[in-house]
């Protein structure tokens, strides 16, 4: 069983992760801190794509001494996806800290409860 832990360390870190992120998300009613569990996912989905792609002994795809041989080499695919993955999540959490900015604005609070309730009273 430990040795079952040990070799798969990464895949069950990224999966807690992931699981801290969502119940964040869906339990607390704070804007911010549910912003906050949405980039704890977003870490654990980049943490697992990146445990899936590497391989033990080998190196990254940059090759300097010309073309040799391609089983000595990493997929670069995780690591291309990761990398876009990380540029959409900072796009993401900008806009949803800019709308989160606009609505204490408007409604001096941050309590998703409380906004909807005000929300629903303007439409009477």
């Amino acid at each position: 069983m430990l040795t079952i832990i040990q070799e798969h360390l990464e895949e069950i870190v990224a999966v807690l992760l992931f699981a801290i992120g969502f119940t964040t998300l869906l339990l607390q009613r704070n804007l911010i801190k549910k912003i906050i569990g949405f980039n704890i996912m977003d870490t654990a989905i980049y943490l697992l794509l990146t445990s899936v792609g590497y391989i033990e002994g080998r190196t990254a795809p940059i090759l300097t001494d010309g073309i040799t041989s391609a089983q000595y080499y990493i997929n670069p695919i995780p690591a291309g996806l990761v990398l876009t993955g990380i540029v959409v999540s900072v796009s993401v959490t900008a806009l949803m800290l800019s709308l989160t900015v606009r609505l204490y604005r408007r409604y001096h609070t941050l309590d998703i409860d409380r906004i909807t309730l005000m929300m629903k009273g303007e439409d009477d």
